[in-house]
């Protein structure tokens, strides 16, 4: 149902979003629920519970990383379609995660331009996802295809109960990590041909700049509101909520133009190396 006339807010649209399974129905919803409220359709931000899990379809099955095909780029098609289904699958959970930001922190007495950021994040996740989705038919294969992991929820599901650890990981360090690998995505596309699938990347690296500054933006006023260092802040939530680490190299000019200055990752990385290195020492 991408029909929005039955829903009276914003936090029930989300709702709606985040229940849908059917991929492009969720994608197609979220884009005619952020022009209902640029219509003022909605009757205000409100309230509403989301769902712990996101609709999904059956397919893909979601499995170990180590069981999710190798995204290798060269001429031959499969390790691009690898890759673009890997991206497909974050830019699906990206679209949950943004409208679960507007659903599950109605609480939290967050100015409205709060919502309105996360609903253009959510809007551009879901285009995001419709372009890699039509790329992958382009190329003979389907978001759906192969195996996905779950990550992405994961982290959505460790932050669920703190509103600055979600902020902290999910913009500041998940979408932040897209603005350091995606470069070389594009430049290795185009060195094999594949401008089309260049130029989605373009977009969707582009978009991201905006991304990790509203996520930053809004790290900062909930810091600010409650008194605590931000830098200091950030980075004991990323040691508590995040079990990746914080991998460098960094695209610190993409980064400074999001307004995520290297104070607070560069530590973080250099504690990265650190233990890296002391794997290889044991």
């Amino acid at each position: 149902m991408s029909d929005v006339k039955n829903l009276k807010t914003l936090a029930d649209a989300a709702v709606a979003v985040l229940e849908t399974a059917d991929t492009r129905e969720k994608a197609t919803l979220g884009r005619a629920a952020v022009a209902a409220w640029r219509d003022g359709r909605f009757e205000g931000i409100g309230s509403a519970t989301p769902p712990e899990r996101p609709g999904r379809p059956e397919n893909p099955a979601l499995r170990p990383p180590r069981e999710v095909p190798k995204r290798k780029i060269t001429e031959a098609p499969g390790g691009r379609v690898a890759l673009l289904h890997a991206l497909a699958h974050i830019e699906l959970n990206a679209v949950d995660l943004s409208w679960d930001m507007i659903a599950r922190y109605t609480d939290h007495d967050l100015p409205e331009g709060f919502y309105i950021d996360w609903m253009k994040v959510a809007d551009d996740e879901s285009k995001h996802f419709l372009m890699l989705s039509d790329r992958l038919e382009e190329l003979g294969s389907y978001y759906g295809a192969l195996n996905a992991h779950d990550g992405l929820w994961q982290a959505a599901t460790e932050t669920a109960s703190d509103l600055l650890a979600r902020l902290s990981i999910v913009p500041l360090v998940l979408e932040a990590r897209g603005l350091d690998v995606t470069p070389a995505m594009i430049k290795k596309m185009r060195e094999v041909g594949d401008d089309a699938s260049a130029e989605i990347l373009q977009v969707i690296f582009d978009d991201e700049i905006t991304h990790v500054a509203v996520g930053k933006r809004w790290f900062d006023h909930v810091c600010d509101r409650e008194g605590k260092p931000r830098i200091e802040t950030w980075q004991h939530l990323v040691r508590t909520h995040f079990r990746g680490g914080v991998k460098p190299p960094f695209n610190v000019p993409a980064r400074e133009l999001a307004g995520f200055a290297a104070a607070f990752y560069v530590p973080l990385g250099e504690e990265f190396l650190a233990q890296q290195e002391d794997g290889r020492d044991g």
